[in-house]
C-alpha cells in the first residue's frame, strides 16, 4: 500500500505509468474511490495525482485537489485558472495556500470560494488578492465578517472594507459587537476617524513607524528622499506618518488620502510640499487597490494626473494645504 514508505521511487513510477493510462478508462465511480485513497498519501505517484486532480468530475478531483500533498503550487494556480468552481472550492480548503494560488482563487472563485478562502486560517495573500476579497465583501455581510476577523489583515485594508462597505454589511459588523455600534456608525459617517484611532492604538507596526519616522523629523533628517524610501518598504505607516509631519496634517486625513482612489488631494499635498514627480506617482500608485487597476487604465490615469501635477501652481496647493489644515483641526486626529 502506498504511504508505507518501503516503495522505491522506481516502483512508484511504475505504478503510476500503469495506472496515468488506465484511469482514462475506468467509470467515475472509480475514479473517485481511487482518488479519495491516494489523496493524502505523501508518495502517491504524481502523474496519477494531477490526472485526477484536472478530471472534470468534482467528485473524482476534489479530495485530491483538498488534501494532497503531491500537488505543487503551479499545477494548484493552474487547476483555479482553468476548472469549476467546485475544483476551486476544494482548493480553497487545503491547509496551506499560498499568494499566486489564493490570487486565483479571489479573482475567479464564486461567493462560496471567496467565503472558504477569507476563512482558510492558512491561507496567505498578496496586496492584491487582499484588496479583491475587499473589494467583494462590501456588498456581502458573511465575507466581511470573515475578513474582519482574520488576525493578519492590513490596519489599512481594514479601514478601506469600512470606508466602503454597504450599509447591509455594516449592520451586520456592528451586529457582531454591539457595544462598538454607535462607535462604529458615528465612525463611518465621520470618514472612519474614530476607527482608524483605534486601528493605530492597536497596532504595534504604527507604534514603531511613529517612533522611528519622528526621530527622524527631530533630526531634521526627514526628507523627501525618506518618503521615497519608505514607500519602496511598502510600509503604509511610516509613509502616512511622515507625510502627516511634512504636511502638518492630522495622520486621519493623510491616512485617508491614502487609501482613497481620488489623487486630487496627493497632487495638492505633494506640490505644497516641494515633493517632484517620481514621487508623488510613488505616493498615487502606493494607494491600497490602485493594483486593482489595469494596466492601460493605470497609465492613462498616471498621464491624466501627470498633467494636472504640472498644471498646480505651488502657491495654489499651499492655499489649499491651509485650508485643509483648518478644516481638518476640527477633528480628534493628532498631528504627529
Amino acid at each position: 500500500m502506498f504511504g508505507s514508505g518501503k516503495f522505491t521511487d522506481e516502483q512508484i513510477e511504475l505504478f503510476d505509468e500503469v495506472m496515468s493510462t488506465l484511469l482514462k478508462h475506468i467509470e467515475c465511480t472509480a475514479r473517485a474511490a481511487f482518488g479519495s485513497r491516494l489523496s493524502r498519501l505523501p508518495d502517491a505517484p504524481r502523474r496519477t495525482i494531477r490526472l485526477l486532480a484536472f478530471d472534470d468530475a468534482p467528485e473524482v478531483a476534489a479530495p485530491v485537489l483538498e488534501h494532497s500533498p503531491r500537488l505543487d503550487e503551479a499545477s494548484l494556480a493552474e487547476n483555479a485558472r482553468t476548472k469549476s468552481q467546485d475544483h476551486l472550492l476544494a482548493i480553497a480548503g487545503r491547509i496551506r495556500l499560498r499568494e499566486p494560488v489564493t490570487d486565483v482563487l479571489v479573482e475567479r472563485g464564486n461567493n462560496a470560494v471567496a467565503l472558504r478562502t477569507a476563512g482558510n486560517g492558512g491561507a496567505s495573500f498578496s496586496a492584491q488578492g487582499m484588496s479583491g476579497l475587499v473589494r467583494r465583501a462590501r456588498d456581502n455581510g458573511a465575507l466581511a465578517m470573515c475578513i474582519w476577523a482574520r488576525p493578519d489583515i492590513p490596519r489599512e485594508t481594514l479601514l478601506k472594507l469600512f470606508v466602503h462597505a454597504s450599509e447591509m454589511v455594516r449592520r451586520k459588523l456592528e451586529a457582531a459587537d454591539p457595544r462598538q455600534a454607535a462607535l462604529i456608525r458615528s465612525a463611518i459617517a465621520e470618514g472612519s476617524d474614530e476607527l482608524q484611532s483605534m486601528a493605530r492604538a492597536g497596532s504595534s507596526e504604527h507604534a514603531r513607524a511613529l517612533a522611528e519616522v519622528r526621530s527622524l523629523h527631530s533630526g531634521g533628517q526627514l526628507d523627501e528622499a525618506r518618503v521615497l524610501g519608505f514607500i519602496g518598504e511598502k510600509s503604509f505607516d511610516k509613509t502616512a506618518v511622515a507625510l502627516s509631519l511634512m504636511t502638518d496634517l492630522p495622520i486621519g486625513a493623510i491616512e485617508r488620502a491614502l487609501i482613497r482612489s481620488e489623487p486630487e488631494q496627493i497632487l495638492i499635498l505633494a506640490k505644497a510640499i516641494g515633493l517632484s514627480w517620481d514621487t508623488t506617482k510613488a505616493l498615487l500608485t502606493f494607494q491600497p487597490g490602485s493594483a486593482q487597476e489595469s494596466q492601460e487604465r493605470s497609465k492613462e490615469r498616471l498621464e491624466e494626473c501627470f498633467a494636472s501635477f504640472l498644471r498646480l501652481k505651488p502657491n495654489t496647493a499651499k492655499a489649499a494645504l491651509q485650508f485643509y489644515r483648518l478644516r481638518e483641526r476640527a477633528g480628534r486626529d493628532p498631528v504627529y
